[in-house]
């Protein structure tokens, strides 16, 4: 298969994901660049900022014309991840790569894992109030993820933005997107340089299938259960997470 289909057809994956569940398809992103397209982790996890950033606020085009944004809330969230995802992308490059490798796997494992956990009843237990301090800190956290591993951390933000600030699911969804594109176009301030040393011949279809992508999985998302998609999604997460894992420590 030619380098512009993988990259298509693993654009349009991560898209997918990012559209249906509001996070876990840049996830997918790093280590479809290690692995089927040639990129050293360093590399990869630019790149996958860059497709997260263009893919992320696709998405959160469509979630805000639903009126699925909670823009106030969203932009606080994020303002806490600024910093941190800045900082953390600078002290990537700096960082062994197969300390990258395996703290990505990792990273992978845990996320498949919270979307495999039942959630019911999750807002229920947390509707009694806001409290900023944790808020500031499930932003900041985020944010520094966000910068290390190149990820959106939209499998996190979804969960935080349920548990932290009592969204409802299409809100928290929606909202995660903002989030997201936020913190990867932090980290990709202090990752300029990198950035112009990438193979854009394979970034610009990855990217390309990536923003189709996310517009089928809004799409998807309003036909097929959300819990059955999350799961789907987990498995194949775990499997990606193992051969990382594996891959770090050979």
């Amino acid at each position: 298969m030619s380098t512009l289909i993988l990259a298509l057809v693993a654009g349009g994956a991560v898209g997918l994901a990012l559209g249906a569940l509001g996070g876990g398809g840049s996830v997918l992103a790093v280590p479809a660049l290690i692995y089927l397209l040639g990129f050293s982790p360093a590399a990869a996890t630019t790149a996958g900022l860059l497709i997260v950033t263009a893919t992320s606020a696709t998405a959160l085009y469509a979630h805000a014309r639903a009126g699925h944004v909670r823009w106030k809330a969203g932009a606080l969230f994020a303002a806490a991840g600024l910093l941190p995802a800045a900082a953390a992308g600078a002290a990537a490059a700096r960082l062994p790569q197969p300390l990258l490798t395996a703290a990505f796997g990792t990273v992978a494992a845990v996320a498949a894992l919270r979307m495999l956990r039942p959630t019911d009843g999750m807002v229920v237990r947390n509707v009694a109030g806001v409290r900023p301090g944790r808020a500031a800190g499930a932003g900041a956290g985020l944010g520094a993820l966000t910068g290390l591993l190149g990820v959106g951390g939209g499998f996190l933000a979804v969960p935080a933005l349920v548990t932290v600030l009592a969204f409802e699911m299409q809100a928290a969804v929606g909202t995660s997107l903002l989030v997201i594109t936020a913190n990867s176009l932090a980290s990709l301030t202090l990752r300029g340089a990198s950035a112009s040393a990438l193979d854009w011949a394979v970034i610009a279809p990855f990217t390309a299938g990536a923003v189709l992508g996310a517009w089928d999985g809004k799409r998807l998302a309003g036909k097929v259960s959300g819990p059955l998609l999350q799961r789907v999604f987990a498995v194949v997460l775990l499997a990606v997470a193992a051969f990382m894992l594996a891959d770090a420590v050979a």
